[in-house]
Formats: C-alpha cells, sequence, structure tokens
C-alpha cells in the first residue's frame, strides 16, 4: 500500500505539537475513522457513546463561544 504525502493544507499542528487534519481533507478522505478527529465533517459517526455525544456537545460549545466573541 502506497502512502499519499500531505500537502501543508491538508493538516496544522495544534498548540501541543500534535497534527490535526481540516475538514476539506477529511471530507476528501470520505468516511469518518471512528477516532474523533477535532474537525471531522462527519458529526463523529463511527465514534463510539458515550464519546461520540462528548464530542458533539464540545463542538457545540466552542461553536457558541465563537459566536460571543
Amino acid at each position: 500500500m502506497s502512502r499519499k504525502i500531505l500537502d501543508d493544507d491538508d493538516f496544522y499542528y495544534n498548540d501541543s505539537g500534535l497534527v490535526v487534519f481540516t475538514a476539506e481533507y477529511l471530507l476528501n478522505r470520505g468516511y469518518c475513522c471512528g477516532n474523533g478527529c477535532k474537525n471531522c465533517p462527519y458529526d463523529y459517526k463511527n465514534v463510539p457513546e458515550p464519546k461520540r455525544t462528548q464530542l458533539l456537545k464540545k463542538r457545540e460549545q466552542e461553536s457558541n463561544n465563537d459566536k460571543k466573541s
């Protein structure tokens, strides 16, 4: 299996130095991997409960905080 070289606009590094994939990259991949990616465009479809619900609540809270700013 060959690995695709990632473009610089496919990901960024967070404050902890971890790789974070962009929503566009994840959407182009075509499915939710179930790992709870920060920018998952699939609403964490394959993430098991209760983690899925926790991630959705966290995303909603962050969205509400962004609207207030």
